[in-house]
């Protein structure tokens, strides 16, 4: 890691905890390793989030456009929804 940067970080008891332990394990080496693990599994997980999103998005503007949808956007669905809501529930 030639370009490195210290950080300060505070975690609670419990996840110093479980860095400690993990490296008193043996499991990895440094309590570094275990935050820099975490990170990139964040990381990572943001990213495929973004693409779920991104996908959403692209799926919801090709229905419209396809035009078989009754709702234009997320405020009509709500409301469709709420509507629904206070309606009596009928039996299946």
């Amino acid at each position: 890691m030639a370009n490195v940067e210290k950080l300060s970080i505070a975690l609670t008891p419990e996840m110093a905890g479980l860095v400690r332990g993990a490296v008193e394990s043996g499991e990895y080496a440094t309590s570094s390793e275990v935050v820099l693990e975490a990170l990139r599994e964040w990381k990572q997980r943001r990213t495929l989030q973004q693409r779920d999103i991104e996908e959403l998005r692209r799926l919801w503007a090709e229905g419209l456009a396809r035009g078989h949808c009754r709702f234009q956007d997320m405020d009509a669905i709500k409301a469709e929804a709420r509507r629904r809501w206070g309606e009596p529930q009928r039996p299946a």
